[in-house]
């Protein structure tokens, strides 16, 4: 017992909790919070960030090192056998180095053979065994280490893409930002408007069955015809049914809102504008400057942001066509110790130098490079050119639209006045025996559209209004 009552209590809490009144704010930090576009837009920014650090890590000194190991299956010899070389003996008649010769007894000259050669009388040998190394296991290693001094501009242009890249990043994030906002701003304000009718379509019902309980007494006194009746049950049963669309609109409409929010479709919200009658309304002024709505723009902003990024790509496309020049210094070591015998044993060194690479003759590869690179940020230009332009046109629109929305709801305003009275003077006439019943289900019918016409154009003045704000760039947020 005691767990079903623990049961319904938390039950009863998560709807309390579900049903909590949540004002337009609340929607949009909801939404901002768990959209999922959003979040992806807030990870490329990470992405670009870590694209930066990237780019300035190239005007450092770059550090590696290698390794390699190489088995041989069999030894190295520098000479194919023994080698026995001629020897010299200083001469002091003659101060220089002459060859040790076997003398000939019978003439006293150096000994000759038959193919000219002469013989020598001492060798010094090289042994093959000396000069044979062993080199099965062959290993080696380098660390070295690059300072990159002269890259074409290179490296400075790639930074300054990077660092425009997060720039565009974070703009295209409020992009998505604003466009989040005004779909959940459009999405609560149906919820506003569908409630409004759905309270309005529940007080039609209940003056149409007014009317009919009327008429059913008028019929049974005999001042009324069955057709009369009959009318009126066709014009009851059309607001039942216009009733329960309103009510299935309201239910699909918190659904869309809910999920906007990331929230599950089946939360119940209560809007802390859904039981006003009016909104308040005011003409706000429309005047504005196209300079500062382009500054205030993030997607001319977005544009301006990769055209520069598009001339940073044109310096990068001509550096190829630069001298690069780097130094590097390297400490290397083998074994065998290819520095002191090839020892079976380690043997480092270490070297310093610089390294130039200059460009000569591409066959016009390297300039037609730059020529395709110079091109896109011609077309970068003109698209952010159109984009103003259309910018300009949209925003005169949204200003009209909105002024005609407000003359739209002042109308509105008036017709509903004058729907009322219409409604209160055709049920008095019908009370006191001289209005008819359908000239009270057409001042009814005349009320309800009136309403109705008011609140579609309370709604209509508040997006309208909204998506004005939103093209010049004013959204609060």
């Amino acid at each position: 017992m005691r767990s079903i009552v623990l049961t319904a209590i938390c039950a009863l809490m998560a709807m309390v909790a579900q049903s909590q009144v949540v004002t337009l704010d609340s929607c949009r930090n909801m939404a901002l919070r768990n959209n999922k576009e959003i979040k992806q837009a807030t990870l490329a920014i990470d992405k670009a960030g870590y694209q930066r650090k990237e780019a300035a890590a190239a005007y450092l000194p770059q550090f590696d090192f290698t390794a390699g190991y190489i088995y041989n299956s069999r030894k190295v010899s520098l000479i194919k056998e023994d080698q026995m070389l001629p020897t010299k003996s200083f001469n002091l008649q003659t101060g220089a180095y002459d060859y040790n010769l076997v003398i000939d007894p019978r003439t006293g000259a150096p000994l000759q053979l038959e193919n000219g050669q002469y013989v020598p009388s001492t060798v010094a040998l090289l042994p093959k065994s000396g000069l044979t190394y062993n080199i099965h296991n062959l290993m080696g290693g380098a660390l070295t280490v690059t300072q990159p001094i002269y890259m074409g501009g290179k490296i400075t242009a790639m930074n300054q893409i990077t660092d425009l890249a997060q720039q565009l990043a974070r703009e295209m994030r409020q992009s998505k930002v604003e466009d989040v906002i005004y779909n959940v701003d459009a999405a609560y304000w149906q919820v506003v408007s569908l409630c409004a009718k759905q309270k309005l379509a529940r007080s039609y019902v209940s003056l149409v069955e007014k009317l009919d309980n009327d008429v059913k007494l008028m019929v049974s006194e005999g001042v009324a015809t069955r057709a009369n009746q009959l009318a009126v049950d066709v014009k009851l049963n059309e607001a039942n049914v216009d009733l329960t669309k309103v009510d299935n609109g309201v239910t699909l409409s918190r659904m869309l809102l809910a999920q906007l929010c990331g929230l599950p479709v089946n939360t119940m919200m209560t809007l802390a504008d859904e039981g006003r009658d009016d909104l308040d309304l005011t003409l706000a002024p429309s005047s504005y400057n196209l300079d500062e709505v382009f500054d205030k723009r993030h997607d001319v902003r977005s544009l301006e942001l990769a055209t520069r990024i598009y001339d940073q790509q044109v310096k990068v496309a001509r550096s190829e066509m630069m001298p690069k020049l780097a130094a590097v210094a390297a400490l290397h070591a083998t074994n065998p110790n290819s520095y002191d015998g090839f020892e079976n044993r380690f043997g480092a060194a270490f070297s310093i130098g610089a390294t130039l690479r200059v460009p000569l003759w591409h066959w016009g590869g390297l300039s037609n490079k730059v020529k395709a690179a110079q091109v896109d940020a011609n077309v970068k230009r003109l698209e952010l050119d159109d984009a103003k332009e259309k910018i300009a046109l949209q925003i005169s629109q949204a200003a009209f639209s909105y002024q005609e929305a407000f003359k739209t709801f002042e109308a509105t305003k008036a017709n509903l006045t004058q729907a009322d009275e219409n409604l209160r003077i055709a049920g008095i006439a019908f009370n006191e025996g001289m209005g008819t019943i359908d000239e009270v289900l057409a001042a009814q019918t005349a009320w309800l559209k009136a309403n109705s016409e008011k609140i579609d154009a309370e709604i209509n003045v508040q997006m309208t209004h909204e998506y004005l704000n939103k093209v010049m760039g004013n959204m609060n947020y």
